[in-house]
């Protein structure tokens, strides 16, 4: 086992399924997962810990809190959405709305009354179920049950108002791209729908943009590296050898004994870092 997998969050265990190994590309996208669910889950305890003072309880007045200058601030959906987004009204016919998506490369798209404002959203899953309507109209056994009856009896409608998903979960532009990928996570959505206060579209968002605003690839936690080297401890990156794998990031390199530990600790506090190689040799 390499130093990189040693380091990785995870096992060998982790990074296999019973009888098969996994291929390469599994692998990386099962860590970058990992990494993900980890800022949902982090979003996730922030909210449980926010407490509601009781009737007796003054709530007091909340201190305004600014980013300092040296910290980034933190991303916001309008950061990561995309404009403009696309949509269809309510009297959109059935195909037309297939022919959205297959046209857009979009897995579900909100469905907007004449201001703009968001109504429901229509999805793959919800065409897949017009379809198989469409292909075979009489359908018992199971779909006799509440559920499955309701999601037939939506499938026989004709238009998106008919077809869509109501009430749409939606997001604000100022929201925390943490508290998006948590709602996102929580119902299971590909995308959200953008609005302002008045509940129009105004953008959208997907998993993938959240995925790819919370995760920095590579490049970008070497660069912090080597920035911290540079401007933190004084010290000429090019004297060490600075790689990053999935998030590990091995350093190799000569410093002397009181910089390496506090060089280390550093570099194992910066964002996205899941682990870092000791590979420094001490003067």
């Amino acid at each position: 086992m390499s130093d990189f997998e040693r380091h990785a969050s995870g096992t060998e265990a982790r990074r296999t399924t019973p009888g098969r190994p996994w291929a390469p590309a599994e692998g990386q996208r099962q860590d970058a997962l990992q990494r993900y669910l980890g800022a949902v889950a982090a979003a996730a305890a922030t909210k449980a810990d926010e407490s509601v003072p009781g009737p007796e309880e003054a709530v007091p007045s909340a201190p305004v809190h600014e980013t300092p200058a040296h910290e980034p601030a933190p991303l916001r959906v309008r950061d990561v959405m995309s404009v403009p987004a696309t949509s269809v009204t309510g009297d959109t016919p059935f195909l037309d709305v297939a022919h959205t998506l297959a046209h857009e490369q979009v897995s579900a798209v909100p469905v907007v009354d004449t201001d703009d404002h968001v109504i429901g959203v229509v999805s793959e899953s919800d065409l897949l179920a017009k379809a198989a309507v469409m292909a075979k109209p009489h359908r018992h056994g199971a779909l006799g049950r509440l559920r499955q009856h309701h999601l037939y009896e939506k499938s026989r409608g004709e238009t998106a108002a008919t077809l869509m998903t109501f009430p749409p979960v939606t997001v604000r532009p100022g929201d925390l791209v943490t508290d998006a990928a948590w709602t996102a996570a929580h119902g299971r959505l590909k995308r959200l729908p953008v609005t302002d206060g008045q509940g129009r579209l105004v953008g959208v968002v997907s998993r993938v943009d959240l995925l790819r605003a919370l995760i920095r690839d590579d490049a970008e936690i070497r660069a912090e590296v080597e920035s911290v080297i540079r401007h933190q401890f004084l010290l000429d990156p090019a004297a060490f050898d600075v790689t990053v794998e999935h998030g590990v990031v091995a350093l190799a390199g000569r410093g002397d004994a009181a910089t390496v530990p506090k060089l280390l600790e550093a570099v194992r506090g910066i964002e996205d870092v899941v682990g870092v190689v000791d590979r420094l040799g001490v003067d």
